[in-house]
């Protein structure tokens, strides 16, 4: 195991509420044991599961380290670090969503043994791997164990979504306000962890190159797109009840944008950085019920094939009602009305079984003067174009013009590409790890604070209430495979512009 003493490690105990669910088996235990094999965790670490299943310690483990073998980055070796680590690895079965105080006495005692087992107090971390509506009951459960409150290096970790709607986003903000600090209350977002995600920070902020021109005079537009090739699978119950604006505009595309967007920091402050994104929040256009007919669409998808599969129309997947009003597509044209970024469009875009798994910010700069330039050099003109891609691959691509070889002046678009797997040898961290150290370390600049969440849905809250007020007289109205309903590209075909998609980066004028 690496040992790196940059970090602040100190002793911890992590109780995962939800611990014999997927989420855990998926991506906080496989992250945790990267920490471990890493040297990212001090030698004092527990970590306990919660949950209703029927296991004991072993066979908790055995559930455990399935999903390792299955999830973990790293690849499961007999004689490797999963022994040393299963030891810190504990379970109590229990329903705590019952808010039945004596089993929050018993995680009490836990920790309070602990405490005597290594001769100080540790950090505690709580984490709500539940369903949202559980939050507030575990919430009040946890603030009932001593020395939860108003301590620092005690720490709660609530899974998104945070809130159904403003009211209820408030609602929360103002219970867990009233039991902890907010310094204490980790809103987590795993789209934040991502490398490329975190990098956009130090390729605006780190380099002179590009914050000069990182503005209205020399940025067209900017598009964000998060497309999935899967539909719902067995999660139509929740979508029915989400839809893409609130799966993923209102959180993970919001907050990308606010770091695209953002003023510079003066420092790395967790709430320097913070404050600058709610500025961007507070700064988006609200549209009136007019404007959003034509900054704002919503699709749902057929039935049709994809990837050599035949796939059901989402009102035909189980558990979505038949009529189904929910979107499996959003695209919404925002406006950000600042200095900076005054008359400036931000396009987003999110959809399921769309035509290829893609997540991608493209900032198109304005076109260059042709007229210093023979005609036939103007035939390939292209503007420049940044292109962060996030998925599939990690990769920034710098498109610029440059002269073909030969005795005229004929110009081609090339690229720059800077890959993380070409340059960086070491493995990338899954952004849980990331966000789990940060938690563990208590370093909350990639975690939502409650100002933050509330401005997001104050954004989303117009087109929301529209939608359901309205039903949509054309669903489905797009097909497996596509890059979504017709509308969308009439949205941006208004404004004299396209969609720019992972097949067409190179070729696509706008």
């Amino acid at each position: 195991m690496e040992n790196n003493s940059q970090m602040n490690i100190t002793p911890t105990l992590v109780f995962i509420f939800g611990g014999s669910g997927d989420l855990n088996n998926r991506k906080l235990t496989p992250a945790l044991f990267n920490l471990f094999a890493d040297g990212f965790l001090d030698a004092n670490f527990k970590i306990f599961g919660i949950g209703r299943s029927e296991f004991d310690d072993d066979k908790f483990r055995n559930h455990l380290l399935e999903g390792i073998k299955s999830f973990s980055r790293r690849p499961y070796e007999k004689t490797g670090p999963w022994e040393q680590f299963q030891e810190h690895l504990f379970y109590l079965q229990m329903d705590a969503g019952t808010g039945d105080k004596k089993d929050f006495a018993i995680i009490e005692k836990k920790i309070k043994e602990t405490e005597k087992e290594w001769g100080n107090p540790p950090n505690v971390l709580f984490y709500l791997s539940v369903k949202p509506q559980l939050f507030p009951i575990i919430a009040k459960g946890i603030s009932t164990i001593s020395n939860t409150q108003h301590n620092k290096n005690c720490r709660i970790v609530i899974e998104k979504p945070f809130g159904h709607d403003l009211e209820s986003a408030v609602e929360l903000n103002q219970l867990l306000m009233e039991l902890f600090d907010e310094d204490q209350i980790y809103r987590i977002d795993h789209f934040l962890g991502k490398e490329t995600v975190q990098n956009i920070l130090a390729l605006r902020f780190a380099n002179a190159l590009f914050e000069p021109i990182w503005n209205n005079k020399y940025i067209d537009h900017v598009q964000i797109t998060a497309a999935e090739t899967v539909g719902v699978e067995e999660r139509g119950e929740y979508y029915e009840t989400s839809g893409a604006l609130r799966d993923m505009i209102q959180n993970h595309i919001l907050q990308v944008l606010c770091m695209v967007a953002m003023e510079a920091p003066v420092s790395f402050d967790a709430n320097e950085i913070r404050n600058k994104k709610v500025d961007v929040l507070k700064a988006i256009r609200i549209y009136s019920k007019e404007e959003l007919r034509e900054n704002a669409v919503r699709g749902q998808y057929n039935a049709g094939w994809i990837m050599g599969k035949e796939v059901k129309a989402y009102r035909d997947e189980s558990n979505v009602n038949p009529n189904s009003n929910t979107e499996t597509f959003a695209a919404v044209k925002f406006m950000i009305d600042n200095w900076r970024w005054n008359n400036v469009p931000f396009y987003v875009r999110s959809g399921k079984y769309m035509h290829e798994k893609l997540t991608s910010i493209i900032i198109q700069f304005k076109e260059a003067p042709k007229y210093s330039f023979p005609d036939e050099a103007a035939e390939t003109w292209r503007s420049n174009r940044l292109i962060i891609t996030i998925q599939p691959e990690n990769n920034i691509r710098l498109l610029f013009q440059a002269k073909r070889p030969g005795q005229t002046m004929s110009l081609n678009p090339v690229e720059m590409v800077f890959n993380y797997d070409d340059t960086f040898k070491e493995p990338q961290p899954e952004a849980y790890e990331t966000l789990l150290l940060d938690a563990i370390c208590g370093n909350s600049t990639q975690f939502m604070r409650n100002d933050q969440v509330e401005a997001a849905w104050k954004v989303v809250m117009p087109i929301l209430e529209s939608w359901q007020n309205r039903i949509s007289v054309d669903f489905p109205n797009y097909s497996p495979g596509s890059w979504g309903p017709e509308e969308a590209d009439a949205m941006i075909a208004r404004d004299g512009r396209s969609w720019i998609n992972a097949s067409n980066q190179k070729s696509v004028k706008s």
